[in-house]
């Protein structure tokens, strides 16, 4: 088997994030938009059938479905494994639209995903990287594929650097540590939240790429 990669920029994934509020005053952060794309060859050269995008979708709504939480993380590792220190949000659904696999996810309140959540209040275009495995023939079909997570990632000019940028500045700025320490508890510290969000975008608006 063979890991399968595929980056889709904001625009196209046509992702529209949006915040709600529930009843208790809580506003969480949704993003939702196209996850894998079918029948078209893309910039991998790789091409996937709709009857195989189905099969993962389905199994993917299946894990939902029993209860296995579908996590994803900020920017991509190569490998399968999904990276708990690194995870951003929740794949809460997926369904078939036409030949495309579409999805809606949850940002969580962990430090990536309040980088996440920080980075589209700043005005910051994302896009999502599906993760699966499958097989490819000479042509570029893929078969036998299987959807382990979609991850966030980023549509700078240089590409797939933001996020690890972020990630690796935030750690080596001035006060970093103690930045990325204070949002393990910016979920239930209202002046942690305010004090994180100036430190991300002030880092954000100096960083070069």
């Amino acid at each position: 088997m063979t890991v399968l990669i595929e980056k889709y920029t904001h625009n196209q994934a046509n992702v529209k994030s949006r915040i709600v509020e529930n009843e208790s005053g809580e506003k969480n952060m949704f993003m939702e938009g196209i996850f894998v794309q079918g029948n078209v060859k893309n910039a991998n050269q790789r091409m996937y059938p709709v009857n195989e995008i189905q099969k993962a979708v389905e199994s993917v709504q299946q894990r939902i479905k029993e209860g296995f939480p579908v996590l994803g993380e900020c920017d991509h590792p190569p490998e399968l494994t999904v990276n708990v220190d690194r995870v951003s949000h929740i794949i809460e659904n997926m369904w078939m639209d036409g030949a495309d696999g579409f999805g809606k996810l949850k940002i969580v309140p962990t430090p990536m995903g309040n980088i996440i959540r920080t980075l589209i209040e700043s005005g910051a275009t994302l896009g999502v990287s599906s993760r699966g495995s499958g097989e490819v023939d000479h042509a570029g079909k893929v078969s036998n594929y299987e959807i382990i997570t979609v991850d966030i990632v980023a549509q700078p000019s240089a590409p797939d650097a933001y996020p690890k940028a972020i990630y690796e500045g935030l750690m080596n700025m001035n006060g970093g540590f103690d930045t990325w320490k204070l949002a393990q508890s910016v979920q239930h510290d209202k002046t942690a939240q305010k004090y994180l969000s100036k430190e991300i975008v002030k880092f954000i608006r100096e960083l070069k790429l």
